[in-house]
């Protein structure tokens, strides 16, 4: 099952807001089938408190602007090493790398499907 279009351009408004604030490893997951509570994770990667926060602001803004969306639920900002934004339909996840790498996101859901983010710099994984 594919995500919608409406889901794929707000994941993609993300995305690129994130990346235009230096975000790291950037991988988009169609989860809904796995999961079913939601159509898809988005996944970033900061090296510092002060650049997850940045790069969360980021995508506030961007999704507010563009789609008029804003997250049911913000968790995590106050520890600054792993910020979950639940839009009902998706869910992104910004993470200190470590807390990337001991938590495995990635790992947890390989065998999901990536959604191309449509980004056309390094920080783009596919």
């Amino acid at each position: 099952m594919a995500i919608s279009q409406t889901v794929l351009a707000e994941l993609r408004t993300a995305a690129a807001a994130a990346s235009d604030k230096l975000a790291t490893d950037i991988v988009g997951l169609d989860v809904g089938e796995r999961i079913g509570i939601t159509d898809a994770f988005l996944i970033c990667s900061a090296p510092s408190d002060r650049q997850i926060n940045a790069i969360v602001d980021a995508i506030e803004v961007q999704l507010k602007q563009e789609h008029a969306s804003a997250p049911l639920r913000r968790e995590g900002r106050d520890s600054g090493t792993w910020v979950l934004l639940d839009y009902g339909h998706m869910v992104i996840h910004v993470q200190h790398e470590e807390e990337r790498t001991l938590y495995g996101l990635d790992r947890l859901y390989a065998d999901v499907d990536r959604v191309d983010l449509d980004l056309h710099d390094a920080s783009e994984v596919d």
